[in-house]
């Protein structure tokens, strides 16, 4: 018996078109379908995924809460086959009100803190749907969306949500896709909104006219927003940069000044910046800081800076400003899926996206509910119909065989259509007194009016942006949410002047021939007992004598050489020290012998030092 030929199909392709190709589908996913939010309703997919299994699982608002592992299952199950902590993250980011200003999940439980505190884990949390995200999936069910199968091909998702409010500007986003990155600051709500129906009303409006509404991002953590150039420039292409700085005051007590700060930047980890500031008051990088701590509790943030009470706080701000994440730049950079690809978009355009998907979204509503009431309004016509001619309907009836026998007689007798004769079959006897007869009547008079408006908002474009321009405006009402970020026009510009930084106090400082040096403290160089000073034993003291910290060193070497030194800069140390060299602080050959040194509150011009 002769063997089966068994042919082999071998596709033959160099790595470098095989890896291009897989990776060119891969970035596609990445883009579309994981990293970046639809513009129409802000969303990634992960986050519409969240809000769409907790409504069909009726965990909304106005219900009990749900063990927050019971959604990440759904979701998982349902719609989102990936990793349960990156489904878990995404819900806890939605809920925490540090990172969105109205958050679209409602968490009980500790879900992390601004400290960057991770949150308990799913099975201890329970959560529902915020009442904001009623308005991000109202309509759903109204075929106002387009739906697609989920992983499975077992159930059906939405590719978009129906999202009555800007979510994209309003609570902003950040994702990392290939060769894509989305950066949006939070936006407040109120400003959007008005912005919004300002642009349905002018759809040629300029940046300018936009401006007047939204001035630029409001964060939920707050601060001083910097830089109009840059928001402006954001709003206009999509790219701009900004500097956060926080909001700070200074207490005088009777023995000390005080810097409280009540908010920090966006997206800074308030411990991280407590410890960068007490690293700095260790290390001494600047004088006058004495202590700091966090004594922020539930009524809010607060960072306390103890200060000396003769320090410029100013200078001491400007130098934190500078070195720690008191104050930080944002880049805006706002990419989103617009027609299943991504574009950088402006602030008109982000609104446009919206309005485009609102028009969508209540075109559609209309007609689905046209719909209905068109058929309800058939069946009321023949009900009012069929109680007037009751008594031959009753007799048509009893002489039938079956419920379908009835209604083919019902349709033949009385020309009723299929609907119709439905509805007289099924009606119960109780519905035949008087009273229904006026009711059927009413709801006669109402659906005719109501098909009557949704026959206006289908056919006429005015009255579409009217519905449109009402429903925002009920948002605006219902959902009251005051400016958190203060905006300035000009971005301060940081100038540090290390003098205004430093106590003026009086110190010992002993220099040695070879270079070394330290600042001694008077209550140290006193306990000392007139000790000599700390020295190698090759080494001899050249001079030492007391002087202010704001004074200067001047030094002169063996090789013709001069240098100073800010006596503040000087390492402190305990008079038995041997001290730091010389070449620490300026650069100097260690070979080089100190030959004299003066101590100078400044520098005069006019004067000549000779040496012999």
């Amino acid at each position: 018996m002769k063997e089966k030929e068994v042919k082999h199909n071998v596709l033959k392709n160099s790595l470098e078109d095989i890896m291009a190709d897989r990776f060119a589908r891969y970035s596609k996913y990445i883009i579309q379908e994981r990293a970046l939010p639809d513009a129409r309703d802000g969303l990634k997919p992960v986050q519409r995924r969240i809000l769409y299994a907790m409504y069909e699982d009726g965990n909304t608002y106005n219900k009990p809460y749900h063990k927050s592992a019971k959604t990440v299952g759904n979701v998982i199950g349902n719609y989102h086959p990936h990793g349960d902590s990156s489904v878990y993250d995404a819900m806890v980011r939605m809920s925490q009100n540090w990172k969105i200003t109205n958050p679209l999940i409602d968490m009980q439980g500790n879900n992390g803190s601004i400290d960057d505190d991770p949150a308990a884990a799913m099975r201890y949390t329970e959560a529902r749907l915020a009442k904001i995200s009623d308005f991000l999936l109202q309509d759903i069910d109204k075929d106002t969306v387009e739906w697609a199968p989920n992983f499975s091909d077992e159930k059906m998702e939405p590719t978009v949500l129906p999202a009555r409010f800007p979510n994209l500007l309003v609570n902003g986003i950040t994702g990392i896709a290939a060769g894509y990155a989305t950066n949006i600051p939070p936006h407040n709500l109120n400003e959007v909104i008005q912005a919004s129906i300002y642009r349905i009303s002018h759809p040629d409006c300029s940046l300018e006219e936009l401006m007047q509404f939204v001035k630029g991002p409001d964060f939920p953590t707050g601060g001083i927003v910097m830089g109009l150039d840059g928001i402006k420039q954001a709003f206009q292409t999509g790219r701009g940069r900004i500097l956060v700085r926080s909001k700070v005051e200074v207490v005088p007590t009777r023995t000390i000044k005080q810097i409280v700060i009540h908010e920090i930047p966006y997206e800074v980890i308030k411990s991280n910046l407590v410890k960068k500031i007490d690293e700095i008051r260790l290390n001494k990088k600047i004088d006058g800081i004495l202590d700091v701590r966090d004594e922020s509790d539930r009524t809010g943030l607060r960072v306390v800076i103890d200060v000396k009470k003769d320090i410029d706080t100013e200078q001491i701000l400007n130098y934190l400003y500078k070195n720690t994440d008191l104050q930080v730049s944002y880049n805006y950079n706002m990419i989103a899926i617009v027609d299943k690809a991504p574009v950088q978009m402006s602030l008109a355009d982000s609104l446009d996206a919206f309005i485009k998907h609102r028009e969508d979204v209540v075109l559609k509503r209309s007609k689905f509910d046209y719909e209905q009431k068109s058929k309800r309004a058939h069946i009321v016509d023949g009900l009012i119909r069929a109680v007037s001619i009751m008594d031959e309907i009753i007799h048509l009836i009893r002489q039938s065989k079956n419920k379908a026998d009835a209604k083919k007689n019902l349709i033949e007798r009385f020309d009723f259509s299929e609907q119709q004769a439905e509805a007289i079959v099924t009606m119960r006897l109780y519905r035949l007194t008087n009273t229904d007869v006026k009711e059927l009547k009413q709801e006669q008079s109402l659906l005719k009016k109501e098909m009557k408006r949704l026959h206006a908002i289908l056919t006429d474009v005015n009255t579409l942006h009217q519905v449109l321009i009402e429903e925002l405006e009920e948002i605006n009402a219902k959902i009251h949410t005051p400016r958190l970020s203060e905006i300035q026009a000009k971005v301060q510009e940081i100038v540090i002047d290390k003098r205004a930084m430093v106590a003026d106090e009086m110190v010992m400082v002993p220099i040695t021939r070879d270079g070394y040096i330290k600042k001694v403290s008077m209550r140290s160089y006193n306990a000392s007992n007139t000790d000599p000073t700390g020295m190698k034993d090759s080494d001899s003291v050249l001079a030492y004598g007391s002087c202010s910290t704001l004074d200067t060193l001047l030094f002169f070497t063996n090789r013709g050489t001069y240098g100073y030194l800010p006596v503040y800069e000087i390492e402190e140390g305990k008079w038995k020290d041997l001290g730091s060299h010389l070449g620490n602080y300026i650069k100097m050959d260690s070979n080089e012998k100190i030959i004299q040194a003066y101590f100078l509150r400044s520098f005069n011009p006019n004067v000549q030092v000779i040496m012999a």
